[in-house]
């Protein structure tokens, strides 16, 4: 097996804290940069499986920094550099304290939602009569509370962000035009690619009086994407469509009887079904993207990682 970057403990120069996400770890530089490294790790069901997968965060990082490259005219974003393919380095913002859904279809949790009689969600009316996988009239915004760690995202209606003082209206209105427009610049790349891109989530932050796009976006572990060419022809047959997720990781550990559920052991994940895995992401990759994966030398990643992030610091200062 090739070797994976599980966890990091990087010493670096003006370090001021660290956070440890499911799959990324943080770095707080002097109150003025977030120095973020996408790791190995693969979470579901709000578990952190126990083997890593190579090049994991490779995929998700890139992806991510191309999409905040395409996307920097319509909103700026916190990326001020990549300089490790594992690695995204910019400016650290105050985010705000809820995240920008947005659902292009009923499915997934909408759709469990809906199935259970509710008609609106957040607020925004749903019509009567829809099915699984219907795309509505237009892309609907369904933001979420952020959760502290260990507990679950909440729904909630603009009105009651508004209501509460999570965010000023004005303030709140620009991030729902920011996000409506990122998705349609996302939606439009992913079309390109025989893509449909469903729903994703994005996340801003503030700094000095400015909005930024911030943390990752439109990558197969924060978005969800349909395959174009067979979506109509299998939404009339009742057929579910295609998906391009990790949705296969779900699937094999569901009929490996794990569930995240307690007293529920993780299935061992063998060397065939972690290289299965990374050989789906790198496909991920190269779909989302049209391009060509390139693998980066991952014998030595942690000491490649320091290298990288350690001479940008030094340049950057």
């Amino acid at each position: 097996m090739n070797q994976t970057i599980l966890k990091t403990d990087f010493k670096f120069d003006r370090l001021k804290s660290f956070y440890k996400g499911k799959v990324r770890d943080v770095y707080n530089i002097g109150d003025e940069l977030l120095l973020m490294i996408v790791t190995d790790r693969i979470s579901a069901f709000d578990v952190v499986l126990p083997r890593g997968i190579p090049y994991k965060g490779q995929v998700l990082n890139q992806i991510a920094s191309k999409f905040l490259d395409a996307t920097s005219d319509i909103v700026p974003n916190w990326k001020i550099a990549s300089p490790d393919p594992n690695v995204t380095i910019g400016v650290k913002c105050e985010p705000y304290p809820v995240e920008m859904i947005v659902r292009a279809f009923l499915t997934g949790s909408s759709w469990r939602t809906y199935k259970a009689g509710a008609r609106s969600i957040c607020g925004i009316p749903i019509p009567e009569g829809m099915r699984e996988h219907q795309r509505f009239e237009k892309p609907i915004i369904t933001p979420t509370t952020k959760a502290e760690q260990g507990a679950h995202d909440q729904d909630i209606s603009a009105e009651e962000i508004i209501e509460n003082g999570l965010v000023p209206e004005e303030e709140y209105r620009l991030l729902e035009k920011y996000t409506m427009e990122v998705f349609m610049r996302g939606s439009e790349i992913a079309a390109k690619h025989g893509l449909i891109l469903v729903d994703t989530k994005y996340e801003f932050g503030k700094k000095d009086g400015k909005i930024y796009l911030i943390d990752e976006i439109n990558t197969p572990d924060s978005s969800r994407y349909f395959y174009a060419e067979d979506y109509n022809d299998r939404f009339e047959k009742g057929l579910p469509p295609r998906q391009l997720s990790k949705e296969f990781v779900r699937e094999w550990l569901m009929a490996n009887g794990f569930q995240g559920k307690e007293g529920q052991q993780v299935p061992e994940m063998t060397d065939e079904f972690v290289n299965e895995v990374s050989e789906r992401y790198i496909e991920l990759y190269e779909k989302i993207t049209g391009e060509r994966f390139i693998r980066e030398n991952i014998d030595d990643i942690h000491n490649r990682i320091f290298r990288n992030c350690q001479k940008f610091l030094e340049d950057y200062r």
